[in-house]
C-alpha cells in the first residue's frame, strides 16, 4: 500500500477536462523519507516507517537523533508506519513523493477533524429540538433521557451533550484531480478532515466506487 504524509493547505476549485467545475482540497503530500524498514524476520511483519518534515536537533532527544542517523536523514516532525508486501523494494533514506499517485486514482485521507468544543445535542447529534413557541420550556435541550421504574437508569451510549470533533477521521474513495509533481501538490476532489495547516495521511484506496 502506497501512502504519504502531507499537510492540508486549503480548498479551491478547478476545471476538469470536461470543463466541469469541481471543488478540491490542496494537499502538500511529502516528500517523505524512509526512516526504518521492518521485516517479518526481525519484527514479525513487513512495513516501512516514513517521516515528514524535519526539526532541529535541539527539539529532539538522543534516542530520536540516533534512530534517524541510522537512515542518514534528519529528525522528522511526523512519523507514520505503512504495511507493505515486499520491504526489499525500499531502501533506508529513500524519498517518496507524489509521483506515486496519478490523476483519476482514488485515495483515502485520514486526519484529525476540527474540534468544536463542548456542544449540545442539536449541533452534536442533529437533534430536531423542541417547539419554538413561547409556551415551550424545551427549545434546544435533549428531553427525557431516562426510564421509569424499569430499568430505572440511563442506557449506556445515550446521545448527550459533550465534546464534539477533534477525532481521527478517514474519508474514503476521494478522486485525485491533479498531481503537481514539481511542488509536491495533490488536488483532491471534495473536502478532507482537519483544519488548514493540519497533518493528513493519504494512501491509495483499496476500495472501488460502487
Amino acid at each position: 500500500m502506497q501512502g504519504l504524509i502531507g499537510r492540508k493547505l486549503g480548498m479551491t476549485q478547478t476545471f476538469t477536462e470536461g470543463d466541469f467545475l469541481v471543488p478540491v482540497t490542496v494537499v502538500q503530500a511529502g516528500p517523505c523519507v524512509i526512516s526504518q524498514i521492518k521485516t517479518e524476520e526481525s519484527d514479525g511483519y513487513d512495513a516501512i516507517q516514513i517521516g515528514f518534515e524535519t526539526r532541529k536537533d535541539k527539539h529532539s532527544n538522543k534516542a530520536e537523533q540516533g534512530h534517524f542517523a541510522k537512515a542518514g536523514v534528519g529528525v522528522a516532525k511526523t512519523l507514520k508506519e505503512i504495511r507493505v508486501d515486499d520491504p526489499s523494494k525500499y531502501k533506508l533514506g529513500q524519498t517518496l513523493n507524489v509521483e506515486s499517485f496519478a490523476a483519476g486514482e482514488k485515495a483515502d485521507v485520514t486526519a484529525v477533524s476540527k474540534g468544536k468544543g463542548f456542544s449540545g445535542v442539536i449541533k452534536r447529534w442533529n437533534f430536531s429540538g423542541g417547539p419554538g413557541g413561547h409556551g415551550s420550556h424545551l427549545h434546544r435541550g435533549p428531553g427525557s433521557i431516562g426510564m421509569a421504574a424499569s430499568p430505572s437508569r440511563v442506557i449506556k451510549g445515550k446521545k448527550m451533550p459533550g465534546q464534539y470533533g477533534n477525532v481521527k477521521k478517514t474519508v474514503t474513495n476521494l478522486e485525485i484531480i491533479k498531481v503537481v509533481a514539481d511542488q509536491n501538490i495533490l488536488l483532491i476532489k471534495g473536502a478532507v478532515p482537519g483544519a488548514n495547516g493540519s497533518i493528513v495521511f493519504i494512501r491509495k484506496s483499496e476500495r472501488t466506487a460502487g
